[in-house]
């Protein structure tokens, strides 16, 4: 049909329905109440659309709110290519918020959401197919407008997750000479198997996603890993192509590493932390009775392998608690169980006492080391301070577990060629150093971006958080594809568990 005709006939059902019921931008027809557009090449489309019960309960919901048709058509006269802004804030919030689109098919949720909104509450499906992918492409544009040309570093890692996936996550952030600046989740993908060659496409991939046009090699500047064999060797092939990356393997691992070598330095100590939580572990009984001995005195902690320290916590409250611990673990009947039989047998060890003391006095600063190294903001001085004090503390003890420590910290920190690395540029900005020496293809300008560098790969383990949280037990029919666009969207939204807060306070929209 010609646009002149068309035009015609918009005006003329507008003039014959009402402008309060139709509105135009251009050739097209929009019903202001459903929020949709209307084919006008033949009446009866028209007049069938005004019959449907969408329609009518549209219509009767703006007589009871007469406000509402005003905002509709001025939210869709913008712009008459866009969908629903009503639908495509729902999705966002519900993908935001980690809201599983399917709760609108719950009669009582959507009920209320039409009752309060005043609106016609869109189905699942009609999200998933309609906005989802919208979101999440804007999301990506919104980093990279963000990011533009500046310099960043990359974080990559990867997780097995309860379907047996192997998943890695890629975490990017500006580096700059002020202040840190916002951390976003760029790409997440499913991986067929996890060695260098998967994880240097990865990183490619992620680079292609970020500068679509032409990928800007020379403002990549950090990569951080931890310290796996196959991240290793990934990191010396990424520098092939992106020539000033400075690979680092992350430094709070490295100190998990350490602790987890006093850990195979005293398998008593072991033995009694994994033994005394056995006795409490679904035992209600026995903890009421551990509450009413000592009600002000947590239970007692476990070694987590996935948590960096904790093991070293554990130490440190038996060290701090063992006298109460003893007295009432006796008061058990060794009968009830093997574990309270072993745990007696390791409190009475002559030794174990004083293991602990040496153990919390040498090395009970660890946890606490690897929570500042987490923390987001942190400048790289800062870092470095924090890295070469524990250093200095941890060289100077004695003993055999001390040559093994100083063995674990040649290997950890010694042989972090990126760690040596950022640990000359940190002198250089701090006035200690000259520049010989930094990465060739560094200019001095490029340094300067460094003083705000990472030197951990939390802020993907984090990420990684959030995904298990998406994942859960009544939701692993989820299509990885939905999963990863869900996930981008949650953790790179205002308030999420990946940001920065600017100097304005103000959160990344």
């Amino acid at each position: 049909m010609p646009k002149q005709i068309t035009s015609v006939l918009v005006k003329k059902y507008i003039t014959e329905f009402g402008s309060d019921v139709f509105s135009a931008d251009q050739n097209v027809l929009f019903c202001n109440f459903c929020e949709t557009k209307v084919s006008v090449d033949k009446r009866f489309i028209v007049t069938q659309h005004l019959k449907t019960e969408k329609h009518k309960r549209a219509a009767k919901r703006v007589e009871n709110h007469p406000s509402t048709s005003k905002i509709l058509t001025q939210q869709f006269i913008t712009n008459a290519t866009k969908k629903s802004v009503f639908s495509h804030d729902l999705c966002k919030a519900l993908l935001s918020a980690n809201i599983p689109l399917n709760k609108l098919s719950n009669p009582y949720f959507k009920e209320f959401l039409s009752k309060y909104t005043g609106k016609d509450i869109p189905s699942e499906s009609t999200l998933r197919k309609g906005y989802v992918n919208e979101i999440y492409e804007n999301t990506i544009q919104k980093i990279r407008n963000y990011v533009q040309n500046k310099c960043i570093w990359v974080s990559i890692d990867e997780t097995t997750d309860c379907t047996g996936r192997y998943v890695a996550n890629v975490v990017i952030g500006i580096l700059n000479d002020t202040e840190s600046s916002n951390i976003f989740l760029l790409h997440s993908e499913e991986l067929e198997k996890c060695n260098h060659s998967t994880i240097c496409r990865l990183f490619d991939k992620s680079m292609n996603l970020l500068w679509p046009k032409s990928v800007q090699h020379d403002k990549v500047l950090l990569f951080i890993s931890d310290a796996a064999p196959y991240m290793v060797k990934a990191g010396e092939a990424i520098k092939l192509f992106y020539s000033k990356v400075i690979h680092i393997t992350c430094l709070a691992h490295a100190f998990h590493r350490i602790a987890e070598t006093v850990r195979t330095g005293y398998p008593k100590v072991d033995k009694l932390i994994a033994n005394v939580k056995k006795v409490f572990r679904k035992a209600p009984s026995r903890i009421q009775y551990f509450k009413s001995i000592a009600p002000s005195l947590s239970l007692p902690p476990e070694n987590i392998l996935t948590r960096w320290g904790t093991w070293i916590k554990a130490a440190n409250y038996y060290c701090e608690n063992f006298e109460q611990i003893k007295v009432i673990i006796n008061t058990f009947d060794d009968n009830d169980a093997v574990s309270i039989r072993n745990s007696k047998k390791y409190l009475s060890d002559q030794n174990i006492e004083a293991q602990l003391v040496f153990i919390k006095s040498n090395f009970g600063f660890l946890p606490d080391l690897i929570t500042k190294l987490e923390k987001q903001g942190i400048s790289l001085a800062d870092s470095i301070y924090i890295v070469e004090g524990a250093k200095k503390k941890l060289i100077q003890i004695n003993g055999e577990i001390g040559e093994k420590i100083k063995i674990k910290i040649d290997s950890v920190l010694s042989k972090n060629k990126g760690y040596q690395a950022v640990l000359k540029i940190s002198k250089i900005l701090n006035g200690e150093e000259n520049i010989d020496g930094i990465p060739e293809d560094f200019s001095l300008n490029d340094l300067t971006y460094m003083k705000n560098c990472p030197i951990t790969s939390v802020d993907v383990e984090r990420s990684f958080s959030a995904y298990k949280n998406l994942l859960t037990s009544n939701r692993q029919s989820f299509k990885f594809e939905n999963i990863k666009k869900s996930l981008i969207v949650q953790c790179n939204f205002q308030g999420k568990i990946i940001y920065k807060i600017n100097s304005k306070n103000r959160y990344l929209k």
